[in-house]
């Protein structure tokens, strides 16, 4: 008996997710909960678990592929469920000229209405989909069906494919290059004669292939030397550029990031602080038994000192609800670190961070940016911030204007600790010092409280005492 798992929604109403790796191949025997492939959503990779024991008969959707909620992405054979289980009806072989339909559900195959619902993720289930799939067509461009033509079937020129005159010596006919749409546009961006290649696709057609590889090698765009015996300057090759591909986290990063600075009218202050005391207050909090296991960073200091001064100024942890009208004041903190993954930017927070003494602060910071960076955070991770922190200090720089994670008014910006010229008392002296950016809502904070929050985390971090005293 087939079975075919749908592409289940992992949670906030995701409508697509890209196929990143599968785990098994046809033939391959499963079990339930095993780990068969992983998809990338507009948030996280997520693993999913097969629900079935069995073998796998086929894959649906290849790596790369973007694919919908509801639709199916692997085949499974799995046991009847009983002995009564009637024999699997004899399928239908296609008519002669026509390509197998993309994905066949034989007779025997349960439908998941019949079977029942199937959790395939803790918290999650499968979404039902008005997805349905279109038929498939032939080569001929008609829909294929199960009817056996009484005709021996006419080959015909498959329609996608156009043909470009080839290059012949002068009196003979030119021949006819044959090569989609694609590829030929491929070819031109890539300055590739077409009428050079010898194609390896059916009835001789130009492939991506034989283009990229003319590209590579050099064909019609290779350096050539002029007549006067100077060099001409050959131009950029496929095998001189590299394409990634926008999808899953990148692109939900760009969209979100396009949304966030075209609708919230965005205000960045900056204030240069003396953190010396706080580097000296670091040193000693690494020495207690509390924090031997963790890594201790600055990071711990500015987002305790975030937290006091939104229990100080609740209003810039809060949000615009353009359809109610109202701006919404989140009484707790869902603590935002901005993380740069291998897959793109991504804000995982701490929940209820506010709440936590400083040393299971300082180990949700750890495993929150760990998790993060190996791409291991879930959708859960990344749901509800209320107020970020992105720290460009580890990169080496000293201030930025961050953009607002959607949703959020405000962001503190970072940047890195290092020795700098500072007026003591009136004297010059060396210290160690970093700048602070905070960019805001300008709908909900005006100058006065965005400076008035600004200051405080800038005076907590001059004087790690205020922390204790205002918190």
């Amino acid at each position: 008996m087939l079975r075919e798992f749908k592409l289940p929604d992992v949670g906030e109403g995701l409508t697509e997710a890209d196929i990143v790796a599968w785990h098994v191949k046809p033939g391959e025997a499963v079990e339930d909960g095993q780990i068969i492939v992983e998809i990338e959503t507009a948030k996280a990779v997520v693993e999913l678990p097969c629900p079935w024991d069995g073998t796998v008969a086929r894959l649906l959707a290849e790596e790369g592929q973007t694919v919908e909620v509801g639709v199916p992405i692997i085949a499974v054979e799995v046991g009847a469920p009983d002995s009564a289980e009637r024999a699997p009806a004899p399928a239908l072989a296609p008519a002669e000229g026509t390509a197998p339909a993309e994905s066949t559900t034989p007779a025997e195959s349960v439908p998941d209405d019949e079977a029942g619902a199937h959790s395939v993720l803790v918290g999650y289930g499968v979404k039902t989909s008005a997805t349905t799939r279109r038929a498939r067509r032939t080569a001929a461009g008609r829909p294929e069906t199960a009817e056996v033509p009484t005709a021996p079937a006419v080959p015909v020129e498959p329609v996608e494919l156009a043909a470009e005159p080839r290059a012949a010596e002068p009196g003979v006919p030119a021949a006819r290059v044959l090569a989609k749409p694609p590829v030929r546009k491929l070819a031109k961006d890539l300055g590739i004669s077409l009428a050079e290649l010898a194609g390896s696709g059916p009835d001789g057609s130009i492939t991506r292939d034989d283009v990229q590889r003319a590209a590579a090698t050099g064909t019609e765009v290779r350096s050539a030397e002029s007549g006067n015996g100077s060099r001409t300057v050959s131009p950029a090759t496929a095998a001189d550029e590299e394409r990634i591909g926008v999808r899953g986290v990148r692109k939900h990063m760009a969209a979100a990031m396009v949304s966030s600075a075209f609708t919230a009218p965005h205000v960045t202050e900056f204030l240069q602080v003396d953190v010396t005391e706080t580097m000296s207050a670091l040193r000693r909090v690494r020495e207690l038994p509390e924090f031997a296991e963790l890594r201790v960073s600055p990071l711990l200091f500015v987002a305790r000192a975030l937290l006091v001064a939104v229990a100080r100024h609740p209003l810039i942890n809060s949000s615009w609800d353009a359809a109610a009208e109202e701006i919404v004041v989140k009484h707790y903190v869902n603590l935002g670190i901005a993380v740069a993954a291998e897959r793109g930017l991504i804000v995982p927070n701490i929940k209820r961070a506010d709440a936590l003494p400083l040393p299971e602060l300082a180990r949700s910071l750890q495993a929150l940016t760990e998790t993060g960076r190996a791409g291991k955070a879930t959708p859960a991770d990344l749901a509800g911030g209320t107020i970020t922190i992105t720290n460009v200090g580890v990169f080496g720089v000293d201030a930025g204007t961050p953009i607002l994670t959607p949703g959020e008014t405000a962001i503190l910006a970072f940047g890195q600790v290092k020795d700098t010229p500072w007026v003591v008392d009136g004297q010059l002296a060396v210290r160690k010092a970093c700048t602070l950016s905070l960019s805001f809502d300008h709908r909900i904070v005006d100058g006065e409280l965005g400076s008035a929050v600004l200051r405080d985390i800038g005076s907590m971090l001059e004087d790690p005492v205020r922390i204790l005293a205002w918190g």
